[in-house]
């Protein structure tokens, strides 16, 4: 059985108290720092950019988690510092071209995810299986956070999951990114989730610490219960 694992959202990080958000981060054994690159075309905000990546590759032990919500992402990939244990996703929806860029990924020494989005059918990862590493299951449109959890795509997790295993991939990992709050996070484990995007309605929350958060967290993707 896959471990569960944890990636923070670093858009809903203080820039002010980086330091010691990172200090934070490490202490509690997170997975990944989960790094949002926005372009304000593909979707419908600006985020983030390749110094910011650069510096946390830099001054962060903790391995990447760069998803790239930006169009044509196989001609920008050489923007972005990545490598070994770090994951990169592109998005279905963003490139005439998937396939292509999760080979150039996977070329760098990365793990290459395929996103998609609420309305794209789980199907379209089969044609990329072989080039594949996991999949970045959006349970919101992407562009902003804070967005309340689309329903139909706990249903597109458990087919995910069902669809790689029929196909001989069981080792397939699976994200999820939106509203992972603890109780959606026991419904996304349950469903066949691997690693959880962590934002404001967990590990950020303003009414406890992150200690108290990311503990409270990992207890319901391990055990299935809040």
């Amino acid at each position: 059985m896959t471990e569960k694992s944890i990636s923070v959202s670093m858009m809903c990080a203080d820039i002010f108290s980086m330091r010691e958000t990172l200090e934070a981060l490490t202490k509690n054994k997170i997975s990944y720092l989960h790094l949002d690159i926005m372009d304000g075309e593909f979707v419908p905000n600006f985020t983030l950019g390749t110094d910011y990546c650069r510096l946390m590759k830099e001054h962060s032990e903790i391995p990447l988690d760069i998803h790239l919500m930006i169009g044509n992402p196989e001609k920008k990939l050489s923007w972005f510092t990545f490598g070994e244990n770090d994951i990169v996703s592109v998005h279905f929806e963003s490139t005439n071209h998937p396939y292509l860029a999760l080979q150039m990924i996977r070329e760098r020494g990365a793990k290459a995810f395929l996103a998609i989005n609420p309305g794209t059918s789980a199907s379209v990862i089969l044609p990329m299986l072989s080039v594949l590493d996991g999949v970045l299951v959006m349970t919101v449109n992407p562009g902003f956070a804070g967005q309340k959890l689309a329903e139909s795509t706990l249903d597109k997790i458990a087919e995910v999951r069902m669809l790689a295993e029929q196909a001989g991939k069981k080792e397939l990992l699976i994200e999820v990114d939106g509203n992972v709050s603890f109780e959606n996070a026991v419904r996304m484990s349950r469903k066949g989730a691997d690693i959880f995007v962590a934002g404001t309605s967990s590990v950020f929350r303003k009414d406890m610490t992150m200690d108290v958060a990311a503990k409270k967290l990992r207890e319901a993707i391990e055990t299935g219960s809040v």
